[in-house]
């Protein structure tokens, strides 16, 4: 491959000499395209069509609007001499393009040349790119696929001395939605901006890890399974760093679209509004029917928020991560709204760190980009245990709550069941919430009546059930959503099937007309995993 492309461009290159004429400059010119356009050659690309994976000339195809594609970059190829004829665009195809007409700059890795590896010269590409975007006000997007950082270029003292000369590299202050598709193998700088990035999106089969399973293995000294150490179920279920998995490339770009219809262009605008006409509610009849009386029962909120929201809008995120509370963009009378709700069908609804991570980061990415936030609620509190405070659970719930209290959006909460103690507050209890709903079944306190009982008289159903029941529904008095509304501690108290007008009549009404609906964006460098 290097011989060809050496061939091809120094034949170009003599008849521009020879003649000094604009067609043969053009000639030139298009020689050095096709060599761009052919990537790591056809054998190459013969393999990724075998693989039933697209290439990332493909990818970019897939992505945008038909056409839209405007390359930068294309001619670029590496830094080494010997290297440049093998180097086409150097491994990182860069420009922008359009998705529903909207710009958009879009990072693609090659990996038909030289892995798609990192080099001086596309670590460039992506940097311009970057500051384009941000200058711009355009989504930033990376599809991911990458080897690390290019061997032997990189070795040595003067190769370092080289690198981290843009001390602002890898600062997000969210001036622009940033998004990342895992593709294939992820490393090096296709780990740091997937780390980085709003939204993340996995294909089953790929991997993203900070080494190959073949250096960290070398590394420690011992075999390492690659679905182990980076595979879609370690960072969908474990770590938190994937919001949703796909099982192709398609679906992976499909997502990407998806996302971005619910966000602004850039921090300073309003999310994308369809048509109120266009808004199909569902049916609110049955939404009661969702909701079991009995605070012991459980259900699936996302079925809930699916009967509230604009019908086929939801759109999930994180959902095999910190299952206890759902974290969700939909739209709410054609509005992008940004949901947070706990889940009862998950360890009661009780948070857990896992579950205050990922609201946290979702309250910072909605405030980032003014998408209002709905809280459902119906948790019994925070998950107590040692395993939790192992995993630091005060401090999270102390992110969680701080990063709500800085939320400068609309917030808007209903209380559906229950809400106790200090996940009160957490869920946008009191003035943590600029309204706040109950429903008439909702039951709020410090705690659950019946674990009340035993900590203030000291006794167990089981010693004296009579007694027992006759405090427990003393003390349930006093926590009914008829008690809180008296107290001023909720704005109204709404039957279940009246939860969606309620919300978008308080949308209306909360609206930030006076600063067109633009945070503060005091959260827009919070970092990106807490």
């Amino acid at each position: 491959m290097s011989t060809t492309l050496e061939r091809v461009n120094t034949a170009a290159d003599a008849r521009t000499n020879g003649m000094a004429t604009y067609e043969a400059q053009r000639a030139a010119l298009d020689a050095r395209t096709a060599t761009a356009l052919a990537m790591g050659g056809q054998d190459k690309l013969a393999q990724r069509r075998d693989s039933g994976h697209l290439n990332a000339r493909e990818r970019i195809a897939q992505l945008l609007d038909p056409g839209s594609f405007n390359e930068t970059g294309m001619l670029a190829v590496s830094v080494v001499p010997a290297d440049r004829g093998s180097s086409p665009a150097d491994a990182k195809i860069t420009g922008t393009g359009r998705i529903e007409g909207r710009r958009v700059a879009v990072v693609s890795n090659d990996m038909t040349v030289k892995g798609a590896s990192s080099s001086a010269v596309n670590i460039r590409k992506i940097a311009r790119l970057k500051e384009t975007a941000n200058r711009s006000g355009m989504p930033l997007i990376f599809l991911g696929e990458s080897s690390g950082s290019r061997v032997p270029d990189s070795l040595g003292a003067e190769a370092m001395a080289a690198a981290g000369q843009d001390p602002q590299q890898y600062c997000r202050r969210r001036e622009t939605p940033w998004v990342s598709a895992v593709l294939g193998p992820c490393l090096g700088s296709s780990t740091w901006y997937t780390c980085l990035s709003d939204f993340v999106v996995m294909r089953k089969g790929a991997f993203l890890a900070v080494s190959s399973a073949r250096v960290t293995s070398l590394a420690i000294g011992e075999a390492v399974d690659p679905e182990e150490l980076g595979g879609w179920k370690l960072h969908a279920e474990q770590t938190g760093l994937v919001d949703m998995v796909v099982n192709s490339d398609e679906e992976a770009l499909a997502a990407i679209r998806r996302f971005l219809s619910y966000l602004p262009s850039h921090a300073d605008a309003l999310a994308p509004s369809l048509p109120r006409a266009e808004a199909v509610a569902p049916d609110a009849a049955g939404l009661a029917a969702l909701v079991p009386c009995e605070r012991s029962k459980t259900y699936d909120m996302r079925k809930v928020i699916a009967s509230i929201v604009d019908e086929g809008s939801l759109f999930n995120l994180k959902d095999r991560f910190g299952r206890a509370a759902v974290t969700a963009l939909a739209r709410l009378d054609g509005q992008s709204v940004g949901i947070v709700a706990s889940n009862p069908m998950f360890k009661g609804g009780a948070m857990d760190p896992q579950a205050c991570r990922k609201v946290s980061a979702f309250m910072v990415m909605c405030d980032s980009f003014n998408i209002p936030l709905l809280l459902l609620v119906d948790t019994p509190g925070f998950l107590v245990g040692i395993e939790g405070e192992r995993m630091a659970a005060p401090a999270h719930i102390m992110n969680m709550i701080h990063a709500l209290q800085l939320c400068s959006v609309p917030k808007l909460s209903v209380i559906l069941r229950k809400s106790y103690g200090q996940a009160y507050l957490n869920m946008g209890g009191g003035r943590n919430s600029d309204v706040v709903a109950a429903w008439t079944s909702a039951d709020v306190s410090f705690m659950d009546p019946q674990i009340g009982v035993s900590v203030l008289h000291g006794i167990r159903r089981e010693d004296d059930p009579e007694r027992f029941d006759r405090l427990k529904s003393e003390m349930a008095r006093d926590t009914s959503a008829y008690a809180l509304a008296g107290a001023f501690g909720v704005q109204s108290v709404i039957a279940p099937e009246q939860t969606r007008t309620w919300l978008i009549d308080a949308l209306n009404a909360h609206r930030r007309s006076r600063n067109g609906g633009i945070g503060d964006h005091e959260m827009r460098s919070w970092p990106t995993y807490i």
